[in-house]
């Protein structure tokens, strides 16, 4: 069935998933894992969502974190992991989050054992690679139809600074996606009262970085969202702001189409 809308949805970290395998190697509660979820923003994107393309993770961010490139492995819990010097590692690997992620700052180390090259690609054939091709395949059927597409990348992220921004809309500085896109988004903020903030300290990872190519007509954005504007106080069920901040998305993805439709069809496959 062709697409509805040229906007497609992205959530790749809200999964609650968490498969036998990685409670049996765990060193730490469950619970320890909890940071990682970007927790119920998942519930978030599905009650905003009208017609557009939803790509959404099922399987626990702690399994694998689709938002990290496949060579991101962690030597010191992967045994098939390249052995790249700490210089060359990325932040983010480097930190202990890379492609299955080692540790956390509440909980510390959270494996108890390390990982098999055969278990870990795996997870990178099973899981891993069956989103990214969802969501390419996504991009390129609104591309065809629409002459354009735009990926939300849909996250939440733990409060900042007491005066910090509430939500972060990243788009690779400026790379990702065409600044008209950023700034009907930025407006929907703006619009229901929210403090917000381009490409710091979130400026877009691994989903955008490859899915993005704005000189081709694919547009992308993530979307960085304070959890304490919709989640309860314990962070753990929906709360007070939960349908504020569903209607602050359907504004966004309402407005990115509208955005999109205003672009002659350039890039249309017919």
């Amino acid at each position: 069935m062709p697409p509805s809308s040229p906007v497609v949805i992205s959530v790749p970290h809200a999964g609650r998933d968490y498969p036998l395998a990685l409670k049996t190697a765990l060193r730490v509660p469950l619970s320890g894992l909890l940071p990682l979820e970007d927790r119920l923003v998942d519930a978030v994107a599905r009650a905003a969502r009208t017609n557009q393309t939803a790509i959404v993770q099922t399987r626990a961010r702690a399994w694998i974190d689709l938002n990290r490139r496949e060579d991101e492995r962690d030597p010191l819990i992967d045994e098939g992991a390249a052995t790249t010097p700490l210089a060359q590692q990325s932040a983010k690997l480097r930190s202990g989050l890379g492609l299955v992620p080692r540790r956390t700052s509440a909980a510390g180390d959270l494996w108890a054992r390390r990982f098999t090259d055969a278990e870990i690609t795996t997870r990178i054939v099973e899981d891993h690679r069956p989103y990214h091709d969802a969501v390419g395949a996504a991009l390129q059927a609104a591309r065809a139809r629409f002459g354009i597409a735009v990926l939300l990348d849909v996250h939440s992220m733990p409060p900042l600074a007491p005066a910090g921004p509430r939500i972060v809309i990243g788009d690779r500085f400026g790379h990702a996606a065409d600044g008209r896109f950023v700034e009907v988004v930025e407006a929907a903020c703006v619009g229901h009262g929210f403090s917000v903030a381009r490409n710091a300290p979130y400026a877009g990872g691994h989903i955008l970085e490859r899915h993005a190519a704005p000189g081709t007509g694919i547009h992308a954005i993530q979307l960085e969202l304070d959890r304490t504007l919709y989640l309860d106080r314990k962070h753990h069920a929906p709360g007070a702001g939960f349908a504020r901040v569903v209607d602050l998305v359907r504004v966004m993805l309402d407005a990115l189409a509208e955005e999109a439709r205003l672009t002659p069809l350039a890039f249309a496959a017919e």
